[in-house]
């Protein structure tokens, strides 16, 4: 009774003590990071957010707008989906620079995963958060770690392709062209002679203005110091301009749209009615009313298939790669788990006010951190902008051509699409091609496809590089054999086959020594070969030497109670005695070494001439 008592009391005791330790400080800290820097506020910070904040709210609404029609939605949903990441992300985010909202590769995903339904699109938010979420409670961001850059840079390439030339039909004004890949490559061939002219002048008039404005940034960047008030005031104006380029050229285009529509002249497609208002909060859509009757939730998900998994991963990966260069750049530290749960809260609470999935914009980030912005709350006030244009502002989407829309979305993604990654690659492992063009090129065809072919194939030669680790092979009378990598089950064999090979099927069988000094680990199939190979060795009176094992390699070598073997500190010492039969390792370093490692292990001083330090029954250490 009065163990169980005790039994109790502990149980009791622990359970408190984890209930305190879940309802800390420290633990609501790191759930609401905006608990670590909001005390540090201060009015200057609160300048810097202001005005990063209009900045960014002035790039993106001409972007919301612009991906919407990326995802195959009407261009309200653009701007649904741009406000909610902004709030959350300020309570939840680690990152000070990144902006979370919609993004040209995360609407092509919507596109191709919800079919142009918003009913999808929005269910696709809230299942993606979802997801997002849990790996992120379940501390499982790591596995982005398992898709290789390659891999990455060829998904990444493929979806500026993609997403570039689908604007090519807006450019030119052409209606009707299917949203697959290679059928609208060959449509927009097809019916080129239906070119409007208007929206075509349009269209690569706003490019070049883009390309200019961007370049003018560019070049006013530097500030010397030491010029004139007035030269200052104008480069001052000129960099804003160039910094809102995309609100300043869709308002240019939809003056111009107007102007001629006043006229009766309609020369340009435009973005055409746009719902009025901010959106409904109201739960996502579990189902869904079509002309063939409702459409179940259970069904609504199998049709959503592998978007289920791609878009939370693509993401999340397109998010974390974001935050980390800039926390980077900018001399601060990032949590990917908590990012996980910032994203995934954004898209779920995203999906109540008509969000589809949101990730981190690289190119709003750019503009958040070049700034000056000082904490996540500058996204307060790029939220609130967007919810203006919402309220105020949506009768004037109607004038926006989609041709000025099509400019913004390609000089958007055309930095996306890293023409230097092949060579790249060439010159440092052409391996690595192998993976970089599967998933390029099978995201042409289906996305999750692409993904999938190129994680695989770099999981094959990732495999194949455990299977067949490196080795250098000297000869010095004895063979001396050390091995590059770790040494686990894949290259049994192969190393298996490289012993017999230098040591026993030599034409006059020879003394091996296996320089470790590099295996970092090893498995249990692993130490049963080294036990075989001992004991083949000795059956054919070579010897088999090891040299150079890390103090916890030797330990599990020790723990397997393998007879014969022989191990010494370094292969010079391993090469002067690898005639002699003792089993001998380095000295009493080595053995306190074990000792401390391991406290079944005991040093025992024996009477002799070398003074022998006894470890066990199959291993002897000499100092």
């Amino acid at each position: 009774m009065d163990r169980a008592r005790i039994r109790a009391r502990c149980l009791f005791g622990a359970a408190i003590a984890s209930l305190r330790k879940c309802c800390s400080y420290g633990t609501f800290r790191a759930v609401f990071p905006i608990l670590g820097w909001l005390p540090r506020y201060s009015s200057h910070w609160l300048r810097m957010d202001l005005l990063a904040g209009v900045t960014v709210g002035l790039t993106v609404v001409p972007q919301a707008l612009a991906y919407a029609e990326i995802a195959g939605l009407p261009v309200q949903y653009g701007l649904y989906s741009s406000f909610m990441g902004s709030f959350v992300y300020c309570l939840l985010g680690t990152s000070k620079d990144i902006t979370l909202g919609p993004t040209a590769i995360m609407s092509l995903l919507v596109s191709i995963y919800a079919f142009h339904d918003p009913a999808y699109a929005v269910l696709l938010a809230f299942l993606s958060g979802c997801v997002q979420l849990a790996m992120g409670i379940l501390r499982l961001g790591f596995l982005v770690d398992f898709i290789s850059l390659p891999v990455i840079k060829g998904f990444t390439s493929s979806a500026a392709l993609t997403i570039g030339f689908g604007q090519v039909k807006n450019i030119l004004g052409l209606r009707d062209i299917p949203r697959q890949f290679f059928l609208e490559v060959y449509y927009t061939f097809h019916n080129i002679m239906e070119t409007r002219v208007g929206d075509l002048v349009l269209g690569v008039s706003c490019i070049l203005l883009l390309v200019l404005l961007k370049m003018m940034k560019g070049q006013l960047a530097e500030d010397s110091g030491d010029e004139s008030s007035l030269y200052q005031v104008c480069r001052t104006i000129v960099r804003s301009i160039a910094t809102a380029r995309n609100a300043v050229v869709v308002v240019a285009a939809g003056i111009v749209a107007y102007s001629f529509e006043n006229q009766g002249l309609h020369v340009f497609v435009l973005t055409g009615k746009t719902d009025r208002g901010l959106p409904p909060f109201r739960p996502p859509p579990f189902s869904k009313v079509s002309p063939n009757g409702t459409v179940h939730f259970d069904k609504m998900v199998w049709d959503m298939g592998a978007g289920l998994a791609v878009v939370p991963l693509v993401g999340f990966l397109e998010s974390i790669a974001i935050a980390k260069a800039f926390a980077s750049q900018n001399n601060y530290r990032i949590d990917p788990n908590q990012e996980l749960i910032a994203i995934g809260s954004t898209n779920i609470l995203g999906s109540f006010v008509s969000s589809y999935p949101v990730t981190g914009s690289f190119g709003r980030t750019a503009v958040n951190s070049q700034t000056g912005v000082c904490s996540p709350a500058g996204g307060i006030i790029t939220g609130t902008i967007v919810l203006l244009s919402l309220a105020f502002l949506t009768p004037l989407f109607y004038y926006v051509p989609k041709a000025a829309l099509a400019a913004v979305i390609i000089c958007a993604v055309l930095p996306v699409f890293d023409g230097g990654i092949i060579a790249k690659l060439w010159k440092v492992k052409k391996l690595d091609l192998l993976p970089f063009f599967a998933s390029f090129l099978g995201c042409f065809w289906e996305i999750q496809y692409g993904i999938l072919a190129g994680m695989v194939l770099s999981g094959i030669i990732l495999f194949y590089n455990i299977a067949r680790p490196d080795a250098k092979i000297t000869d010095h009378g004895v063979v001396v054999i050390q091995l590059q990598s770790g040494l686990n089950f894949p290259a049994v064999e192969y190393v298996r086959n490289l012993l017999y090979r230098h040591g026993l099927e030599a034409s006059a069988p020879r003394s091996v020594i296996l320089d470790c000094v590099h295996v970092s680990s090893i498995d249990y199939t692993a130490v049963n070969l080294l036990r075989e190979l001992i004991s083949e060795f000795q059956e054919k009176a070579v010897p088999l030497l090891f040299s150079n094992l890390r103090l916890e390699i030797l330990d599990i070598l020790i723990s397997a109670d393998i007879k014969g073997l022989r191990y010494f500190d370094d292969t010079e010492t391993a090469l002067h005695v690898s005639g002699e039969t003792a089993s001998v390792v380095g000295g009493m370093s080595t053995a306190k070494s074990l000792v401390n490692l391991n406290p079944d292990y005991h040093i025992e001083d024996l009477d002799g001439s070398e003074k022998p330090l006894l470890i066990n029954r199959n291993m002897t250490f000499y100092s």
